[in-house]
């Protein structure tokens, strides 16, 4: 994994804008001749903005994708019997009319449609992976991005808890490392193609307001996460972690987040995984402020920050001058070589949503490739 060793660099969470028929095959479920074209060619787009854009490390924008968390479903054998959205979370007692508001996030969690483990979890998704890895290669090699760092997104086992639901396995535990079995043949094909392994993992913090921890402590929560680490590094044991990052986010949608665990809590517990960068949300209203708790806990040696310096759930497009200020708060305290410059999410975490304008997407990751610059005239 590259670092800051002469400027800041600049990378993202994994999702961006699709092309609008791309788009329609995806929500239509069409997976054939045709979408495996399409897909091609999107991926060669996207990749190529991103480098015009003037990003560093880039992936495949995850356009391939109807969603970044159930694609695994298509991959992985068990999931079965649509049930809808998963159970509300607990902030949605705190604010039911918000909730309840037809454009409120409640609406956008509905849209996604939710397979239950039924069945034993085994692998089935070569053919479709390795399209993904070639479908990248051949955009990298198009934009002339050879040797640099790109990387490709993949399922940790949390987050297929986190929107499938067991019902096979007769435990939690026993759920999860299975998942985490399966899926080990994802990640090891993505890191002996090339590319960093990026592992999402909402359910490390965002697990915090599923109705199981409702009525339980801020310690059980810890312990759960632990579980999840475990699993997580169980599957990523051959793969080294300076080739690995992972996310770690709350949800990435604009409400009042007043249940957020905070980072203080689980930032510890975190720094446990294998991956050596850990990608944080860092620009929003309710966490723009964790960045002083690495003043007193640091960061671990071979670790590498990718903080969020834009918000993923406004079209309000940061100022340069607002990311740079907060590249450098970051790089003045873990040091400016373990600050990669990213974004708190995704901006097309699921093809039916287009929170952020795709224009202004663009803009908005234009002004963190700006706010890299300005940060970095500072920081060398």
């Amino acid at each position: 994994m590259q670092r800051s060793t002469d400027r800041i660099l600049t990378t993202h969470t994994g999702s961006l804008p699709r092309r609008p028929d791309l788009l329609e095959m995806l929500l239509d479920g069409r997976r054939d001749a045709a979408f495996d074209e399409l897909a091609r060619v999107g991926v060669t787009e996207v990749v190529g903005q991103q480098v015009a854009c003037g990003l560093d490390v880039v992936n495949d924008g995850e356009v391939a994708k109807a969603s970044f968390a159930t694609y695994v479903t298509e991959r992985l054998s068990g999931f079965d019997g649509t049930i809808g959205s998963r159970s509300p979370h607990v902030e949605t007692t705190m604010f039911p009319e918000f909730y309840a508001a037809p454009e409120g996030p409640a609406a956008f969690v509905k849209a996604i449609t939710v397979l239950a483990c039924i069945g034993p979890v085994t692998w089935q998704g070569d053919e479709q992976l390795q399209r993904d890895i070639a479908n990248v290669k051949a955009a990298v090699a198009a934009a002339g991005r050879e040797g640099g760092d790109v990387f490709m997104s993949a399922a940790s086992p949390g987050l297929v808890w986190y929107y499938q639901p067991n019902e096979h396995y007769a435990t939690h535990e026993e759920y999860l490392f299975a998942v985490a079995d399966a899926l080990k043949h994802e990640y090891d094909q993505i890191h002996e193609a090339g590319f960093i392994l990026q592992l999402d993992c909402p359910d490390l913090a965002g697990g915090w307001n599923r109705p199981e921890f409702a009525d339980r402590t801020v310690d059980d929560f810890r312990a759960f996460a632990r579980l999840h680490i475990e699993a997580l590094n169980h599957a990523t044991r051959d793969i080294p972690p300076e080739r690995m990052r992972m996310h770690v986010c709350w949800g990435n949608f604009e409400g009042p987040h007043v249940r957020d665990v905070p980072l203080a809590e689980i930032a510890e517990v975190v720094l446990g995984a294998r991956p050596a960068g850990l990608s944080l949300e860092g620009a929003n209203p309710r966490h723009g402020h964790e960045w002083a708790i690495f003043e007193e806990m640091g960061l671990p040696d071979g670790k590498v920050l990718i903080p969020g310096v834009i918000d993923s759930t406004t079209n309000f497009v940061e100022h340069p001058e607002l990311v740079a200020q907060r590249i450098v708060r970051y790089a003045e305290v873990v040091g400016r070589e373990n600050v990669i410059a990213g974004c708190d999410c995704g901006f097309a975490t699921l093809a039916r949503s287009d929170v952020v304008h795709p224009t202004v997407t663009w803009t908005k990751l234009g002004a963190l490739v700006e706010g890299a610059r300005l940060a970095s005239e500072r920081l060398w």
